[in-house]
């Protein structure tokens, strides 16, 4: 009697260890650190992460640029109005590890803003 009331709550045990999820790959899969000598290289990253904020007729965007290439960015703005003139702001260089402010302004309303990358050199 003593025996089936301690396996009852070791069984119980037993059963929820082995219904856990288990997603291990076989060696095979696992990636490896070597490069094969006719791989191509991993892609380069590049590109300012930008984020833009309107408030009325102004824009503020603030580009930050975490990678080791340089990144000049521009401020597009596109008015609602058809008689307010679209500004592009003078282009502004991301060196690596800074952020850049980019302003500008419609009239009126605006309609859409984006931002767009070159590299320097």
């Amino acid at each position: 009697m003593r025996l089936s009331r301690s396996l009852g709550p070791l069984s119980v045990a037993l059963v929820l260890v082995l219904s856990l999820p288990y997603d291990a790959a076989p060696y095979d899969a696992l990636p490896h650190a070597r490069v094969e000598a006719g791989a191509a290289p991993s892609p380069v990253r590049f590109g300012a992460s930008c984020r833009t904020a309107v408030r009325g007729s102004q824009v503020v965007a603030h580009c930050h640029n975490p990678y080791v290439d340089i990144d000049r960015v521009r401020l597009h703005i596109e008015c609602a109005r058809w008689w307010d003139i679209d500004t592009d702001s003078a282009p502004a260089d991301a060196w690596p590890a800074m952020t850049v402010r980019l302003a500008g302004r419609c009239w009126k309303e605006i309609r859409s803003v984006w931002i767009s990358h070159q590299k320097a050199r």
